[in-house]
């Protein structure tokens, strides 16, 4: 085994939906190896599997080793470099999406504190980057397994979260909704199907939802459905019946004044939009 390695993947369209990875792979570095200074436009994780070094941002420096984790914000000017004497390795996933943020600040990563010591569960964490990995390849479904363990990877964090009392049972609840919703979107689920998976009344569940994310689960559940649709409406060749059925709508008429609630535009019109030179 060389000494250093560097073995990576990017995904050629990062447009799936809510959530969706930019790039992943693992790195042994040399020693004093480098990125940055410099601007990332994606969320960027790293966990690190042995080894030492330096994360500056903010003015801040941060010396990490084996077992810790760090963030790297979109638009932040950061520099990590592995250090001389026994240089780091580390796995890393890059991703984006509307629902990066949110998730994100139910766990204990801030811009504050952008990284996680001893981080709880991470070789649970590693072992998910590395099926990420794995996932690779630019087919629609390489890009809905590699969301789909990017949301496992990401509730692990949501799960080892160390927030006070109520708000780390809120962190589960929603955890445990999030799995549910992007495993059963496609079935005709209700908030109270969420609720029962949960274990938790309709109401707690909508409290946690609030405090956590800043919305009700009814209102993740259709954002979810409604990225998903965009999705579907550009990329495939699917009728506006099959699409709506295959999210979990009994009824096309329904859904089509859903997407037009969220979109601005009918189905038919932001297909046609896409479609426009």
């Amino acid at each position: 085994m060389p000494h250093h390695y560097k073995n990576s993947y990017k995904v050629t369209e990062k447009e799936l939906v809510s959530l969706s990875v930019y790039n992943v792979g693992f790195q042994k570095c040399d020693a004093l190896y480098q990125w940055g200074p410099g601007i990332r436009d994606h969320y960027l994780i790293h966990y690190i599997i042995s080894g030492k070094g330096t994360y500056r941002v903010a003015g801040q420096t941060y010396h990490l080793s084996g077992g810790d984790t760090f963030l790297v914000y979109p638009n932040t000017e950061v520099v990590y470099c592995a250090d001389e004497q026994n240089p780091w390795e580390y796995a890393w996933v890059g991703f984006t999406g509307s629902d990066a943020s949110m998730i994100l600040k139910a766990t204990d990563f801030s811009p504050e504190n952008p990284f996680i010591r001893d981080t709880p569960r991470g070789n649970d964490i590693h072992r998910q980057i590395l099926h990420i990995y794995d996932a690779r390849g630019n087919e629609f479904e390489h890009a809905v397994e590699m969301t789909g363990r990017l949301y496992t990877m990401l509730a692990l964090f949501m799960h080892g979260a160390t927030h006070a009392g109520s708000q780390n049972s809120a962190n589960s609840y929603v955890q445990k909704s999030i799995e549910y919703i992007s495993s059963n979107y496609s079935y005709a689920i209700t908030v109270e199907d969420i609720a029962g998976y949960v274990g938790v009344s309709r109401s707690h569940l909508f409290r946690s939802f609030e405090a956590v994310l800043g919305r009700s689960p009814k209102e993740y559940l259709t954002d979810f459905r409604m990225k998903q649709a965009c999705y579907l409406l550009e990329h495939s060749s699917l009728s506006i019946t099959a699409i709506a059925n295959s999210l979990g709508f009994d009824n096309s008429l329904y859904f089509s004044k859903t997407f037009h609630r969220a979109n601005g535009l009918s189905p038919r019109e932001y297909r046609q939009s896409k479609k426009s030179p």
